[in-house]
C-alpha cells in the first residue's frame, strides 16, 4: 500500500452568491497529495521489474490511466480495478482494465476495525 498525504492552506475563493461588494471569502482548502502518483509509479516500476502477473488498483482516479496503459501495452500485465460502490468507474481507467469490481457497502461495513481499536483511544467517525 502506497499512501499520500494531506496539505491544508488558506486561500481566497469566489462566493457562489456575492453579498454586496464581497465577491470572495477566505477558506481552508485541504488537498490529498501524492497517492495517485505513488500508485502510478509503483504500478509501472513493479511491472517493469516483472514483480507481478496481475495488479489490482483500488482507485477511481483517472490520473493513473496512463500508467495502466503502459504496463498493459509494453508488458502485457493484467490489471484489475476496484472502485467504491457509490461511484461509476472511470471510463479512462476501464479502457485499460482486464476486470473490475465495485466494493459493496456491506463488505466495507463488515471490514471495519472495532470501535475503539483495542489498546488505543482511536475511534472511527460516527458516519462510518
Amino acid at each position: 500500500m502506497y499512501l499520500g498525504h494531506f496539505l491544508s492552506h488558506r486561500i481566497r475563493a469566489p462566493l457562489a452568491q456575492p453579498v454586496g461588494d464581497q465577491r470572495t471569502v477566505e477558506i481552508v482548502r485541504t488537498e490529498e497529495k501524492g497517492s495517485d502518483v505513488n500508485l502510478a509509479v509503483h504500478l509501472l516500476n513493479d511491472g517493469w521489474l516483472d514483480a507481478y502477473d496481475c495488479a489490482v488498483a483500488v482507485s477511481n482516479d483517472s490520473d493513473i490511466a496512463e500508467a495502466m496503459r503502459l504496463v498493459r501495452q509494453h508488458h502485457g500485465k493484467q490489471i484489475g480495478l476496484v472502485t467504491p460502490s457509490s461511484t461509476r468507474p472511470s471510463r479512462q481507467l476501464m479502457a485499460h482494465t482486464g476486470f473490475s469490481q465495485r466494493t459493496r457497502s456491506n463488505a466495507l461495513r463488515e471490514s471495519q476495525l472495532p470501535d475503539p481499536i483495542p489498546g488505543t483511544n482511536i475511534r472511527k467517525p460516527a458516519h462510518w
